[in-house]
């Protein structure tokens, strides 16, 4: 495997930096909000979570598209990695929710609209990765999960407007909110440069994991090579 990058090694630094700042951020700079109080603290990396999640299976179903096209492993590579750290957000984003809604909605879980739909997305991509530990022949196992990358996408933006299109309590912090959400509130001008301030960290620590997944990517193809070569 190729030594490290520097610029990788300096974006490990980053990301942890950043995210300690984000964290000192969220506990000390941004306002407690008056009605929810501390739990509501947890929406700031709750969002930011969740975003990273979709944005991961946007660049899954990207790289599902480029490499059918081009039949470039390197987009295989990128795919998986993302779908990865997308299930491992979206499973932090529905962790955290349950952790605000317990004192907000007096339960750890509900059957609404955008809890529902974040379900079916998260076992959609599950299945995902079962598809792919079901297939041993390199290049089927890329094409059939680019085709379900693609396909699996459509549970995302479902996913995202659910709280927009369908009747919820679930806030809509971002935009009008519906009339009967439990634990909407309004931003002041600390808590949205908080909010920011996550989001990009996040995304940061995304592109860190992403580059580091795919490095890994390549080394399990090389030994899946060799294994070949000597069963051939």
């Amino acid at each position: 495997m190729n030594s490290k990058p520097k610029l990788l090694t300096v974006l490990d630094v980053v990301s942890i930096t950043m995210l300690v700042v984000a964290t000192a951020a969220v506990l000390f700079y941004a306002p407690l909000e008056r009605v929810m109080g501390w739990v509501q603290k947890v929406f700031y990396f709750h969002v930011s979570a969740g975003w990273v999640g979709m944005i991961s299976f946007l660049v899954a179903a990207v790289c599902g598209v480029l490499y059918l096209i081009k039949k470039e492993n390197r987009y295989d590579h990128i795919e998986v990695a993302a779908v990865e750290i997308g299930i491992a957000f979206t499973m932090i984003n529905v962790i955290t929710g349950a952790i605000w809604a317990r004192p907000i909605w007096n339960a750890w879980w509900t059957w609404d609209p955008r809890l529902t739909t974040a379900t079916i997305m998260e076992l959609v991509y599950f299945a995902y990765l079962m598809l792919r530990s079901g297939i041993e022949e390199p290049e089927r196992r890329a094409r059939f999960g680019a085709v379900y990358a693609i396909v699996g996408f459509l549970s995302v933006p479902l996913t995202f407007f659910s709280i927009r299109l369908f009747r919820t309590i679930h806030p809509v912090v971002i935009g009008s909110n519906d009339p009967g959400a439990t634990g909407a509130f309004d931003m002041t001008p600390l808590m949205t440069q908080t909010f920011l301030f996550s989001l990009l960290t996040f995304t940061v620590i995304f592109i860190t994991l992403l580059w580091h997944r795919v490095r890994l990517g390549k080394l399990a193809e090389k030994v899946e090579q060799l294994k070949l070569k000597l069963q051939s």
